[in-house]
């Protein structure tokens, strides 16, 4: 069940170091957000304090609230694991686990959290994976390392890593940038198709992907090395795209900087 995320005066530290500053949004259910901007604008940062990844790093803290369908993620109850699993994740660089097979690989997260029913397992396996337009690729050959799969094929199973414990929220830091034109369009289709199901966060630096795959789109810049990144508009994609707000997002996307 896909849930919405609110953002709400988030400010994202480092240490002693103002990394994001101010950021509010909106981040609808069932559609997919595009966070675009220049390198080191924060916004793979924000997108890791979305499912509190961000506090893995020491030292980094978040203020102001992120909420889940109105429950506030940082809440002191909160445990972040559980977080981690209702706002799942996929990295720019594929990762299977090289030790386990496909099967294996895609059910890991069910297991962790303590299943044990095989017919189940191979049932979520299943699911996944053609959830993940994977299945007819691999179904002959389950028991096979993941980490034997093409660069797209690894990033697809990881996406169906991701769905296979039933998240809301689907986060995605750049997953084709270390892609070939065809793989990357068969994830581009992939994500069309899941934001039927969750709510879908995208970092990407490919402006066109982002017109592409994106329902809206937030775009991130900063005033210059050192300070904080920040959130300069966010808006219907073909607006954005179209007839930016800002002059800043219009230089952005027309090329001037960045």
């Amino acid at each position: 069940m896909a849930k919405r995320l609110d953002l709400k005066d988030v400010n994202i530290y480092y240490g002693d170091f103002h990394a994001v500053q101010d950021v509010s949004l909106k981040v609808p259910p069932n559609a997919v957000t595009a966070f675009i901007g220049p390198s080191g604008c924060g916004k793979s940062t924000v997108l890791r304090t979305l499912n509190r990844m961000h506090e893995v790093t020491p030292g980094a803290t978040v203020k102001g609230e992120i909420l889940l369908d109105g429950e506030d993620i940082y809440a002191p109850n909160v445990d972040p694991v559980a977080v981690r699993s209702t706002i799942g994740m996929v990295f720019q660089k594929p990762n299977p686990f090289p030790t386990m097979s496909i099967e294996e690989n895609v059910v890991a997260g069910l297991k962790l959290a303590g299943e044990r029913n095989k017919t189940k397992l191979k049932e979520v396996a299943e699911r996944s994976l053609r959830g993940a337009n994977l299945w007819e690729e691999v179904k002959d050959r389950l028991d096979k390392p993941g980490s034997g799969l093409s660069g797209g094929q690894q990033q697809r199973l990881c996406i169906a890593r991701a769905i296979a414990v039933e998240p809301a929220v689907l986060l995605m830091d750049e997953p084709c940038s270390a892609l070939d034109p065809i793989s990357t369009l068969a994830v581009e289709e992939l994500i069309d198709e899941l934001k039927r199901e969750f709510t879908i966060v995208i970092v990407t630096h490919n402006m066109q992907q982002a017109a592409r795959v994106s329902d809206q789109t937030a775009f991130f810049s900063l005033e210059a090395t050192g300070k904080p990144g920040r959130l300069v508009e966010v808006g219907p994609t073909n607006r954005i795209f179209e007839n930016p707000q800002k002059k800043e997002t219009e230089d952005y996307i027309s090329g001037r900087f960045g």
